[in-house]
């Protein structure tokens, strides 16, 4: 099987890296299912990648649909170590502006109907999840994006980022409480990701893409899939960009994260006594402490 260092997961408007060469696709069936798309195992500049489209290419599944454990663990399998993720926000604050980036640090969850841990069946798990998102990838993101002096748009350092249910966007109630939590960001699907992420051992940070400002500014128009759509557009070159720089300095420069480390101290269960099933269900994440 081809390996591949570095994962990209694209979100809404980024379904594909051009810049992608020798590319081929990876389908695979994991213990979870099928990943949401086949993965495009290419090379970015010199660096071996992966690349998935997180809700599919022409964007067929929803949010609450995603299959995150079979996307994440398909990564796992191909020897990924660190997800660059991509995904479209909506601001929660006047100072973070449509075509901004924000590399959140911190994550509220506020979804209800999926799951976010392979662990279960037997085998007790409890990882540290106190920073949420590996803080020298997200360092890599932030100087990535301000390396390219993109004009007019600000890269925010650190945010908390609000994951919601879906797949209806907030009331205005809801942007409002958010708000006053001190958030920063809105979305669908980066807490589940990272949630995984960290059990996989997988260092993932996120590159949030910001295509609105919600509805809590009610003297303008709340937010519609016309708006995402037209803002998404205008930031996926930059996205790319981004991204690609990104790559560029992991193949450069790589480094070890605790999230490489995070099952170390979480496991409660004895593996020699867990259920073969589900021991072999996870080889690929457990093979270090089998």
């Amino acid at each position: 099987m081809t390996q591949a260092t570095i994962g990209i997961i694209g979100g809404s408007g980024l379904y594909k890296m051009d810049a992608l060469e020798n590319v081929e696709e990876y389908r695979t069936t994991t213990p979870f299912g099928e990943p949401s798309d086949a993965i495009a195992l290419g090379s970015l500049d010199g660096a071996r990648v992966a690349f998935l489209a997180r809700h599919g290419r022409g964007h067929h599944l929803l949010p609450s649909e995603l299959p995150f454990r079979a996307n994440i663990y398909a990564m796992k399998q191909l020897g990924v170590k660190y997800i660059v993720s991509a995904s479209a926000v909506g601001s929660l604050q006047e100072g973070v502006k449509p075509l901004d980036i924000v590399v959140p640090d911190q994550f509220i969850d506020r979804t209800k109907s999926r799951v976010s841990s392979f662990f279960g069946k037997g085998i007790v798990a409890h990882v540290s999840f106190a920073d949420p998102v590996c803080s020298q990838l997200a360092g890599v993101i932030v100087d990535s994006a301000k390396s390219l002096d993109l004009p007019e748009i600000a890269i925010h350092d650190r945010g908390t980022y609000v994951c919601m249910e879906g797949p209806a966007f907030s009331t205005r109630a809801e942007s409002h409480l958010y708000r006053s939590w001190n958030a920063t960001i809105i979305g669908m699907t980066n807490l589940t990701e990272a949630k995984l992420a960290r059990e996989a051992e997988i260092a993932y940070a996120t590159m949030a893409l910001v295509t609105d400002y919600d509805c809590w500014r009610e003297e303008d128009e709340a937010v519609s899939v016309e708006m995402v759509i037209e803002n998404l557009q205008k930031n996926a070159t930059n996205a790319r960009m981004v991204v690609r720089e990104a790559v560029r300095r992991l193949q450069a420069e790589p480094f070890e994260s605790i999230a490489h480390s995070a099952l170390k101290t979480a496991l409660f269960t004895r593996l020699d006594v867990a259920p073969p099933e589900t021991v072999a269900s996870l080889k690929a994440i457990l093979e270090p402490y089998l």
